[in-house]
């Protein structure tokens, strides 16, 4: 929807220069999974340095000299910090962002030594598994993730990371609250695409839509009295293109699929009364197509 909102905001017919544009941007997604997973484990790293560098003072205190080291010696954020895929991922990707942005990680570990999470954590020296785990996805969920110094780093270093933080933040809970005890292998770095066909539809869903874009306004031009071109509804044409494109020319997508996600897309992204209004367009063209046999979906339960 982006990519194809962008090529009409430029006036640009280059479909093979979006294209590639739209590939590279979720590719970034794994990028940006990266960054914020690594980000646990130079934590770790930073709050190692800081008692070593403690240790090493003129005037240690007691405390000093024998720290508590339950935060640097979680059994998450170890398996994290000797993880064969996550090193696998960041060295193929090249991410080293907070070598490079290390105050960023100073400002978050300050973050995280205030909570009371932590300090609930940290009140004794005894630990296990299921209690490393539990404390690191509740840490992540309700201080790392939400931390505006992080949020601005990632919109700064790149604009498009805006939109997939959500995705990318919910996806990591996940994986933190699920993560086993089997060693350096238990991790696991997503892939970006399930499969070839997963990514032939991003593809095949851009180029129907944008190669068929004046077929598909017909489909619904007629049935939007008084419409309106500004940018907003631009939007909503757009969403209501590629929900019409499934419609007929993907068989193996459900209808109601469909609808749901484009729903989903223009609560995000249009103004509050766009949902109620595309669903009104779109639930007529379902009833029409169906009368008229011009939908065929191919499959049990698709309709």
């Amino acid at each position: 929807m982006q990519s194809i909102y962008a090529m009409h905001q430029n006036n640009s017919d280059n479909m093979d220069k979006e294209e590639k544009f739209l590939f590279h941007s979720i590719e970034n997604i794994r990028d940006l999974y990266l960054i914020v997973v690594s980000a646990l484990v130079e934590l770790k790293k930073a709050e190692e340095d800081f008692i070593e560098k403690s240790q090493k003072k003129h005037l240690a205190t007691a405390e000093d000299r024998n720290p508590n080291r339950k935060f640097t010696e979680n059994a998450v954020l170890k398996l994290l910090d000797e993880s064969n895929a996550l090193s696998i991922g960041l060295a193929d990707r090249k991410i080293n962002n907070w070598k490079q942005n290390d105050d960023y990680i100073l400002l978050l570990l300050d973050a995280v030594k205030s909570s009371d999470i932590y300090s609930a954590y940290m009140q004794t020296r005894e630990t296990d598994y299921e209690r490393d785990r539990t404390f690191i996805a509740d840490l992540f969920d309700e201080v790392i993730a939400p931390n505006e110094k992080l949020y601005d780093y990632l919109e700064d270093y790149r604009l498009t990371f805006v939109d997939d933080i959500p995705l990318v933040n919910t996806l990591i809970s996940k994986q933190l609250r699920a993560i086993t005890a089997e060693g350096r292998d238990a991790f696991f770095v997503p892939k970006v695409y399930k499969d070839a066909d997963d990514k032939d539809f991003v593809r095949d869903l851009f180029r129907k839509t944008v190669l068929n874009d004046a077929e598909l306004a017909k489909e619904f031009i007629d049935k939007t009295p008084n419409w309106d071109t500004d940018r907003i509804a631009e939007i909503d044409t757009i969403i209501l293109k590629m929900a019409i494109c499934e419609f007929l020319k993907f068989p193996s997508i459900p209808v109601k699929v469909t609808i749901n996600e484009y729903l989903e897309i223009a609560k995000e992204y249009s103004t509050p009364k766009s949902s109620i209004f595309i669903n009104g367009i779109l639930d007529n063209l379902v009833k029409e197509y169906q009368l008229s046999n011009r939908m065929v979906k191919a499959g049990r339960g698709l309709m």
